[in-house]
């Protein structure tokens, strides 16, 4: 069995997915050590301490409550409120906290799996020292951002990074054929060192419930159609998108965004001028995250799920929300046509950034009668999944290099992060 180092620098596995830097890498590292801890390996994960009070050690209880094999591990690294964008300042003190933690307790690896662009250079630097494989996954790619979001661009300093981590990795780990082409293509990554292991979802916690009960469990109106969007509030989720949308639909209907909390206040002033310039401000609800207890509630409550990313990696809300039975509508962008799928059995792809097209896709299912339902009730992801779903486990990290043994050299770390 293996002992391994997860590197997570700027989010917790322990943050609730949907605020300011947590989302799907959240879900998709705790969802990882539930799943290998079931598999016998024992995992750790460091992370940046962003609260004072919080202890270094947190042990994530396992099935049934017995004690769990992943910890989650907080290492002081610059100051606690230290925007993300600054993280990269603190990487090598980073490293060499976890490097003290691992002395001090005289703990060994046999890999280290890293998580986003930051955490893969200090992911890079750690397996050096300890001699172990490399296995990272960006979840983002600045390149990607850059070609998807137009007003928004990622710093050179990133794409620079993640070129130096892709190069060194033994292994890279992709949710879809998108991202492995966009890392062949304009990173160079050679395309036998990816492996492409599409995300699955918990069938037994994602699942359909009540509509009444659901509805009066989140405080919904009993018949009111509503539109779901469930994420984090920040440009690339396309938010505006959806509020431009809502402008072409005529009837009653509530858009609902469930994502973000008080440090998005700017953010959300935005998106509510938006919703008053188009007209719309009385059909657009803003509510906070909402808890992973919480989370079917919402999908179960909702007419149709809205994904309106300008490009997502993962896909992760889509596949929530079509175990809960909910007909999604999104932009075909990143991964999630391979999550949705073209059959129409689970909803509607749109062309990224088409306000009008998401209008008429959420038209088409809200205009009919029992449609909805209908789409939910034909899918069963559990046992008949669209696209390239995995029903379960985030996936299996036993391929830990390139099938014919010629990943690439690891370039010398920098001295700085910058």
């Amino acid at each position: 069995m293996c002992n391994i180092a997860v590197i997570s620098v700027h989010t917790s596995p322990l943050a609730r997915p949907g605020t300011r830097d947590s989302g799907g890498l959240n879900v998709y590292v705790r969802s990882l050590g539930r799943e290998l801890a079931r598999r016998g390996h024992t995992m750790d994960v460091f992370t940046r301490r962003t609260d004072a009070d919080s202890p270094e050690i947190t042990q994530l209880d396992g099935p049934n409550g017995s004690v769990g094999r992943m910890r989650i591990i907080q290492i002081a690294a610059g100051p606690l409120d230290a925007d993300k964008r600054a993280q990269r300042r603190y990487l090598e003190e980073f490293r060499r906290g976890v490097v003290a933690f691992q002395e001090r307790n005289d703990l060994s690896y046999d890999l280290v799996h890293s998580h986003y662009w930051m955490s893969g250079w200090v992911g890079r630097t750690l397996a050096d020292c300890w001699e172990t494989p490399h296995v990272v996954m960006f979840h983002t790619l600045a390149e990607a951002k850059n070609r998807h979001h137009l007003g928004e661009r990622e710093p050179k300093y990133r794409i620079a990074g993640e070129r130096t981590v892709v190069a060194g990795a033994d292994r890279i780990i992709c949710a879809g054929e998108g991202e492995a082409r966009m890392l062949t293509d304009l990173y160079r990554a050679q395309r036998s060192g990816i492996s492409v292991i599409p995300c699955g979802v918990d069938v037994d916690h994602f699942r359909p419930i009540d509509r009444a009960e659901a509805r009066a469990h989140v405080g919904l109106d009993a018949d009111e159609p509503v539109i779901l969007f469930v994420g984090r509030i920040e440009p690339l989720k396309g938010i505006d998108v959806l509020i431009q949308a809502a402008s072409h639909l005529e009837g009653p209907f509530r858009v609902l965004v469930v994502g973000g909390d008080e440090k998005d206040g700017r953010r959300l002033r935005g998106l509510v001028r938006l919703a008053r310039e188009l007209g719309v401000e009385e059909r657009i609800t803003f509510t906070e995250a909402a808890t992973r207890d919480d989370l079917p509630y919402y999908y179960n409550a909702a007419d149709v799920c809205a994904v309106p990313s300008y490009y997502e990696s993962f896909g992760l809300v889509a596949l929530e929300a079509m175990a809960c039975g909910l007909p999604v509508i999104a932009n075909a962008a990143g991964a999630l046509p391979e999550v949705v799928g073209s059959d129409g059995r689970s909803g509607h792809l749109v062309p990224p950034r088409d306000a009008r097209a998401m209008a008429d896709a959420a038209w088409d299912i809200l205009s009919v009668p029992g449609k909805a339902e209908k789409m939910g009730h034909t899918l069963d992801i559990a046992n008949d999944p669209p696209g390239e779903i995995s029903r379960g486990s985030p996936g299996d990290l036993s391929a830990t290099s390139s099938e014919d043994d010629t990943s690439p050299d690891r370039t010398p770390a920098p001295g700085t992060a910058n």
